[in-house]
């Protein structure tokens, strides 16, 4: 069952967030002041959307699909700015972008049902995201507690790679938008294959 609502939209690159995973911000510019100062006063509860250009993200067009999430933790400093932990609610569709007189954008969204809690990986897939994230971690020198990572349950797994990897904002609005687990597990272990074909000056795994 489809649920629609009325959201504030977080516009920022390069940084997704899925449905029960956390991603701490830092909110400095007046405009994402006043929204989260709203948004207190109400349920918690903001867009978090990329841009399709980094150019303004205050106007740039939107990617149609983004995560709603709860502030679940709010540092308030004496000079307006914000230390937040948002968590993933579900996942959006933009209906329609709203005309309004805030400094921050807003937008109809129909949320996703994104309760599919049983869903899982063949054990090959499993398997294979696991080979593939050790490679990959070790390309980057990365240092990672294995153990811990073998303990996470599938969702978690490949939702917290997608969520944390250096992939460039295309591939991570990918990762978003893809309908089921298998499907963003497959598309994490492609990019993660095709390190080494990134963007120069970011250093990033990308589509291109």
């Amino acid at each position: 069952m489809t649920q629609q609502m009325k959201i504030p939209l977080f516009p920022l690159t390069g940084v997704i967030l899925f449905p029960s995973m956390q991603v701490p911000l830092h909110i400095f510019e007046p405009r994402y002041q006043a929204m989260i100062n709203e948004s207190i006063t109400r349920d918690r509860m903001i867009g978090l959307i990329q841009p399709q250009s980094n150019i303004d993200q205050q106007s740039s067009i939107l990617y149609s699909i983004g995560c709603l999430g709860r502030m679940v933790d709010i540092e308030a400093m004496d000079d307006g700015r914000y230390n937040i932990i948002l968590e993933g609610i579900a996942r959006f569709n933009i209906d329609r972008e709203l005309d309004v007189k805030t400094a921050f954008r807003q937008a109809e969204v129909t949320l996703w049902d994104d309760t599919q809690d049983d869903e899982a990986l063949s054990s090959v897939e499993r398997a294979s995201l696991e080979m593939e994230s050790r490679r990959f971690a070790d390309n980057l020198g990365y240092s990672v507690d294995w153990e811990a990572v073998t303990q996470l349950d599938d969702m978690a797994l490949v939702n917290a790679i997608a969520q944390v990897a250096p992939f460039d904002s295309a591939a991570k609005q990918a990762c978003l938008e893809a309908k089921t687990l298998s499907e963003r597990a497959e598309l994490i272990i492609q990019l993660m294959q095709f390190f080494g074909r990134h963007d120069d000056d970011s250093n990033r795994v990308t589509l291109q």
